[in-house]
């Protein structure tokens, strides 16, 4: 069984590099056994199309617009994402509802799909996170490795930290 975590967004549009910033962090604190991979997908689409090849298990972090309060987060699952993100504003919300539906053409359809997001305070050039969204970094963190141990993914942290 195959796992990609797959962090979304623009990281010089401030709260929009949400999901970059995540996927980074994990990576810096924690080495992942077996099948997986973290990658950070930035804004690249359907250039992400080769990645979902064999994937089983897709775990999707971004910052979404649900109008609500910024630094919520957001857990979306399964059939809900495709839904979630044809109403939801996000800079490449097309391209990942893209990717999805042409991963499903080709029958790569992941079996287990979740979206982690956070509702942004600002999406402005800036390379920072707002103070707010940065507060979100840690918590989903812990959902994260949450979610993947449910889903049998042993990890450790790197240098006994």
């Amino acid at each position: 069984m195959s796992t990609l975590v797959l962090g979304l967004g623009n990281s010089i549009m401030t709260d929009d590099g949400f999901g970059v910033k995540v996927v980074n962090t994990l990576s810096s604190r924690y080495h992942f056994q077996g099948k997986i991979r973290l990658i950070d997908g930035g804004t690249l689409g359907l250039d992400l199309l080769p990645h979902l090849e064999d994937v089983q298990s897709l775990l999707i972090i971004d910052a979404l617009d649900m109008r609500d309060k910024p630094g919520q987060l957001f857990r979306i699952e399964g059939e809900d994402v495709p839904r979630a993100f044809a109403s939801k504003l996000s800079v490449h919300q097309m391209g990942l509802q893209d990717l999805l539906a042409v991963a499903e053409l080709q029958g790569h359809v992941p079996t287990k799909l979740v979206v982690w997001g956070v509702q942004p305070e600002c999406i402005e050039m800036g390379t920072d996170l707002t103070a707010t969204v940065e507060s979100a970094v840690e918590p989903v963190v812990q959902k994260i490795l949450n979610e993947l141990q449910a889903w049998g993914v042993a990890f450790e942290t790197r240098g006994g930290k």
